[in-house]
């Protein structure tokens, strides 16, 4: 008999409904139960993706002996409390990004993996999105030289999600710095890339969205491992589509690369001079185009790779320490914002041999 993991999956939005599809779709998994406060939502999930239980509350979803693992897609205010009462449990976590919203809670949920044998793994899903991957690959096969620069930005309009100042939406909470619940992605890819900064320096300001609680706009620039610098910008107001923009630069060439496009745009010494129709002094000026899949929210590769892991009883990919730094990477640009001066990354979760 084919091994296989049952899923619940805690949520029955978009996002979640994605996971429910890549667990769906991949022959070693199964989707056994959905859970929602909204039961229609949930009923409706459960009958479109083959789930065989719908629970309203997500206690219930975890008293289920038939679940091996669960998929948390709620609200980043509740990842510390379903996380922490899943691996309690002896459940296995795939927790959407960001892990949580302050590191002391990333703390906890860290420390109910440690207490336990169930695995956490973070959904960072830029790690997932073949553009991304590809630009990874060719900087570690040195295509590009040594990194001296590198750059990623999360722009997206929330203008027409968050709704009315007067209307509760999730995302209005000043906990949740859109610098931490949207620009999680950026930095995650950046530290995935680069390493984990060692310090930021951010500024900010509230031009767009002047009825949030927290500013819309941030531009935060890290020092990385080996004297390489990064930047990042998010803003949640912007007049343009969403985009993920990354450009990463090495002594031998450049790529671009976001997870809107089919292709990266690669510079480098060479390419085009190596037919000899170009003077080989500007053949870095000549752009490649090197084709790449579409798939900015790649979950079923995400559901693959967990799934595989747990199988396999294998580290997870992303794991809750890589999680917990990013969170921490994002919230000391949001404490530089606000206090105008430089804050030095500790890490103190990394203590603890889960590197």
């Amino acid at each position: 008999m084919r091994p296989c993991i049952r899923y619940g999956v805690i949520s029955a939005s978009n996002m979640a409904r994605s996971h429910m599809r890549a667990i769906r779709d991949n022959p070693n998994a199964r989707l056994a139960a959905v859970c929602d406060l909204d039961l229609a939502k949930a009923q409706s999930a459960a009958e479109q993706f083959g789930a065989g239980q719908v629970y309203q509350d997500y206690r219930q979803l975890l008293d289920d002996d038939a679940i091996d693992a669960v998929v948390v897609c709620t609200p980043d205010q509740l990842h510390r409390e379903m996380t922490v009462a899943a691996l309690t449990r002896g459940k296995h976590v795939l927790c959407e990004k960001p892990m949580a919203l302050t590191v002391d809670d990333c703390q906890a949920m860290i420390a109910a993996e440690r207490a336990g044998q169930a695995k956490l793994m973070i959904g960072q899903i830029c790690r997932y999105t073949p553009g991304f991957v590809a630009a990874k690959c060719l900087i570690e096969q040195g295509e590009i030289g040594e990194l001296f620069f590198v750059e990623s930005e999360y722009a997206h309009d929330y203008s027409r999600i968050v709704g009315s100042p007067t209307a509760y939406h999730w995302r209005r909470d000043p906990l949740r710095h859109p610098f931490l619940g949207g620009g999680c992605h950026a930095v995650d890819l950046l530290r995935w890339i680069a390493g984990n900064p060692t310090e930021v320096t951010a500024y900010a300001n509230r031009k767009m969205l002047r009825d949030m609680p927290t500013d819309d706009c941030t531009i935060a620039i890290y020092k990385f491992p080996d004297d390489v610098i990064g930047k990042v910008f998010v803003s949640i107001g912007c007049k343009r589509s969403y985009t993920m923009r990354s450009v990463f630069y090495g002594s031998k060439g450049t790529i671009i690369a976001d997870n809107t496009t089919p292709h990266l745009t690669v510079f480098k010494d060479g390419f085009a001079a190596a037919d000899g129709l170009f003077d080989p002094a500007a053949s870095h000026t000549v752009p490649v185009l090197l084709p790449v899949s579409l798939n900015n929210h790649n979950t079923s590769g995400e559901i693959d790779d967990f799934t595989r892991c747990l199988l396999q009883g294998s580290d997870v990919t992303t794991s809750s320490v890589e999680g917990a730094s990013t969170v921490e990477a994002c919230l000391g640009a949001v404490r530089s914002a606000a206090s105008g001066t430089p804050v030095t990354l500790q890490y103190a979760h990394l203590q603890g041999g889960l590197l």
